[in-house]
């Protein structure tokens, strides 16, 4: 069973607990609550077509086993600049702090591939030694933008091998997820 357990403006806010976390980040309207909704087979996260409308971090129970953290999304987003500072400095302090975080999930959107913001997490996350995995979202989606850059473990130190193709509209892709959360 999928229990919220709350929307925590601080790290220093968060319930100290001794379950792992999986966390999902990506730009704004990477499709990340959508795909967290799919992983977990319930509409748990709120989903919106506006950029930015995650501002807090999410936490949700699953099976009193693991934690799921929807967390804001960094890039495009109709804020101001001082917040989505803000916003980046409070995503920062929670991937260098949290040692219940097992692995962080960065969300790509397949039409359009990595961006710059993207590529800087990475880079962040290699830095820190903080375990991410690569997973690109609405693969069921017509690609907008051909040149994309290429992405491979090899120079990322921190990065799980594997690169995940998902759509939570069509439910694909979500295996591996689930099978790494314990989610059955």
């Amino acid at each position: 069973m999928i229990k919220f357990v709350g929307s925590f403006a601080r790290v220093a806010d968060l319930p100290n607990t001794q379950f792992p976390e999986y966390a999902f980040v990506g730009r704004s309207n990477v499709g990340k609550s959508s795909l967290i909704n799919a992983v977990v087979g319930a509409p748990i996260a709120r989903t919106s077509n506006t950029p930015g409308r995650t501002q807090a971090l999410n936490l949700f129970n699953v099976d009193d086993r693991a934690m799921i953290v929807d967390l804001p999304g960094y890039g495009y987003a109709r804020v101001s600049r001082s917040d989505a500072m803000q916003w980046l400095r409070r995503l920062q302090e929670y991937l260098t702090t949290r040692r219940q975080l097992r692995r962080l999930y960065i969300l790509i959107d397949s039409r359009i591939g990595a961006r710059d913001s993207d590529l800087d997490m990475m880079d962040f996350c290699d830095a820190h030694g903080i375990p991410y995995q690569v997973v690109f979202t609405k693969i069921d989606k017509r690609v907008r933008e051909k040149n994309q850059a290429e992405i491979s473990h090899l120079s990322h130190g921190a990065m799980v091998e594997q690169i995940l193709y998902t759509s939570a509209e069509k439910k694909t892709g979500l295996t591996e997820i689930r099978a790494t959360i314990g989610i059955k």
